[in-house]
């Protein structure tokens, strides 16, 4: 008999979501992760009594009922509603595009207008894109692309959008009515008290090892248990025999500022090329926070490389062309399961790793 039924590999949400599942039928897990911290990218800090988003902003969304009221009963959540700004050199555009960014940019009152206005400036684009630049185009016109658009997108990819495959921006929305809510899910949220509060929820009852590297003592911790659920990065598990996995990751520079309000909302993304970071959240806002002083984040995007925390798969024809052999590989396992955005090489919402987990356990108990 071996010690615990599950070895989960890092401590996030795919990990806590089958903890919980698994404790509820009474069996033992025993979690390994190499932070000091568990919660994965959605670990929280505790400054000046703000809940700071450590990894960056993570606002819980979903349409899935399932998936909500799960994480209902476990915390309560909060009425937060994501509603970005753009701030294009000084000028200030709501998020996403919709009336009040189209009245700002153009003066135009009514949804005909707009989309006689965006419809004409399409157009600029015959056939088929050959590139993330006449794919923004074709879908929201030159002027929303060049101001709000194209210096972000550059900065998040760290190349010029002529250089970046159209199929990057799938679909850019649109909407002709005067609505700030950035998501078009039926739920969100932030949970009250921060996520950690969900996170301890999650792992309840497990055993946890912190500051530990599964993939050092790798003979040590499968002989301990009986499945392992691995939600690292999959082409670290096999020792990178086709070659490395490509991501983005993000930089983070926090500040606590003696004011009890920075920018009005917690996120303003800046998308000129010319500011060199992405976005600044200010963090009190997700929880409505009345505290004396307030906690910024500016956010930079850069290459990954080893010893980062890799945030973004680079999900282009070379990189998607090697995980397809790792997962090939992986298939062969009968006692390790890969699972979330590192073992699937998966960019992935919250909502959809917890999704996910529920899939994965209803598989396994099948």
């Amino acid at each position: 008999m071996k010690q615990y039924d599950y070895i989960l590999v890092g401590g996030g949400l795919f990990s806590g979501v089958i903890n919980y599942l698994a404790r509820q039928q009474g069996k033992k897990c025993l979690v390994l992760e190499r932070r000091d911290h568990m919660g994965g990218n959605v670990y929280c800090e505790d400054v000046e009594g703000i809940h700071v988003h450590k990894y960056g902003a993570h606002i819980f969304h979903t349409s899935n009922k399932k998936v909500w009221n799960f994480v209902n009963s476990l915390v309560e959540f909060n009425r937060y509603t994501n509603s970005p700004i753009a701030n294009y050199k000084g000028e200030i555009y709501n998020m996403p595009f919709n009336m009040n960014t189209f009245s700002k940019m153009w003066g135009v009152r009514t949804p005909q207008e707009a989309k006689e206005k965006i419809d004409a400036q399409r157009a600029l684009i015959q056939g088929e894109p050959r590139n993330l630049e006449e794919q923004a185009i074709s879908l929201v016109g030159t002027d929303i692309y060049q101001k709000l658009v194209k210096g972000y997108t550059e900065k998040q990819w760290g190349r010029d959008c002529k250089e970046l495959p159209s199929f990057i921006i799938k679909r850019l929305p649109v909407r002709f009515t005067y609505d700030n809510n950035y998501f078009n899910d039926a739920y969100q949220g932030i949970p009250i008290g921060g996520y950690n509060v969900l996170v301890d929820k999650l792992f309840e009852g497990a055993d946890v090892e912190l500051g530990v590297d599964f993939l050092q003592n790798r003979a040590k911790y499968e002989a301990m248990g009986e499945t392992i659920i691995y939600t690292g990065a999959i082409d670290a598990y096999y020792d990178y025999c086709f070659g490395k996995l490509e991501y983005r990751t993000v930089r983070f520079e926090t500040e606590v500022l003696d004011t009890d309000n920075y920018q009005g909302v917690a996120v303003v993304n800046y998308t000129d090329r010319e500011t060199p970071y992405t976005r600044i959240i200010e963090h009190k806002h997700f929880e409505f926070g009345t505290q004396p002083k307030t906690v910024i984040s500016r956010e930079y995007s850069t290459d990954w490389q080893e010893g980062m925390e890799p945030y973004y798969p680079v999900n282009d024809e070379k990189n998607q062309a090697l995980y397809q052999q790792y997962a090939q590989k992986a298939a062969q396992e009968s006692h390790v399961i890969f699972g979330g955005r590192l073992g699937e090489y998966k960019y992935y919402d919250m909502d959809k790793v917890i999704e996910s987990a529920m899939n994965l356990w209803g598989r396994m108990q099948a």
